[in-house]
């Protein structure tokens, strides 16, 4: 089973675009998209899901959804793209789920479980690792910095958004290195290419402060997936994320594969998210 169907939740004065799969009675699951994808990234992975009975919750987020594109860079910053997830869980009636994210998605995945942590079951992240293991990799580890060297000209603004879009957003569509379908390529591109779409995109890297680096430990059941071919993310960060996790952890490496994991090895990626949904145990404490 897809995704069936497409509602408009409205969160204050912003109206996110939200994908639904899976029975309405079912676990909730929600899931988060990175950086340059949509929530139509989860297609390869939201049959799976629904056919073992969860409720998939996948929304396009601020700066994605067009109805929740505000022009300030402030806007983007972390703490309220964290605040968009708890938001919505409440305008369509969570009060705890299990939390997913890629790339980006699981930066804010991240921010959620360690300042709202009493609201999940658990955190699964693929790519990114916990903030704090991310930023110290940056500042001590020679390859990290190579990787995370885009990061610089992401902030530029305006710079980026004229590199990425020349020429059919062809540096847009190299990004995702051949691993995405093409279908999926095409769909991220269009939305990107909507009037301020991508400056909305970008903001989220141009509102990063440094506390980010300081981002507490989560007390969250977690697993985090990490491949070894991925570009932006190397293994010293990823190594370290355990540190940063005080509940239950699993760390799982994925071999030959690139950053875009959810597309490009969505049944390692469904497989991982299950085995840590259906690994909870319902008499563990949880946090207050």
């Amino acid at each position: 089973m897809a995704f069936s169907e497409t509602t408009a939740v409205a969160v204050g004065d912003l109206t996110f675009d939200v994908r639904h799969a899976g029975p309405d009675d079912g676990t909730p699951v929600v899931l988060l998209h990175g950086f340059p994808t949509t929530s139509l990234s989860w297609s390869p992975v939201v049959p799976a899901l629904a056919d073992a009975g969860l409720r998939v919750v996948a929304p396009d987020q601020r700066g994605y959804s067009p109805g929740a594109r505000p022009a300030d860079v402030a806007a983007y910053a972390t703490d309220r793209l964290a605040q968009d997830v708890v938001s919505l869980a409440d305008a369509l009636g969570l009060d705890r789920f299990h939390l997913v994210g890629h790339d980006w998605g699981a930066a804010v995945a991240w921010y959620v479980a360690a300042h709202h942590g009493h609201r999940l079951e658990t955190l699964t992240t693929f790519s990114v690792p916990h903030l704090a293991a991310y930023n110290a990799a940056l500042a001590h580890d020679a390859d990290a910095r190579e990787r995370g060297s885009y990061i610089g000209l992401f902030r530029r603004e305006g710079k980026a958004e004229d590199l990425l879009l020349a020429d059919d957003a062809r540096r847009l569509r190299a990004m995702y290195q051949g691993a995405v379908p093409q279908h999926l390529v095409d769909a991220y591109v269009a939305q990107l290419q909507e009037p301020g779409a991508l400056t909305a995109a970008l903001g989220w890297y141009r509102a990063m402060t440094p506390e980010l680096a300081g981002l507490p430990s989560v007390d969250v059941p977690t697993t985090f997936v990490w491949s070894d071919d991925d570009l932006a993310i190397g293994r010293a960060g990823a190594d370290a994320c355990g540190a940063h996790v005080s509940a239950d952890y699993r760390y799982e490496v994925l071999e030959g594969v690139t950053h875009w994991i959810p597309e490009q090895a969505p049944d390692a990626a469904a497989a991982a998210i299950l085995d840590r949904v259906r690994g909870v145990d319902p008499e563990a404490p949880r946090p207050i």
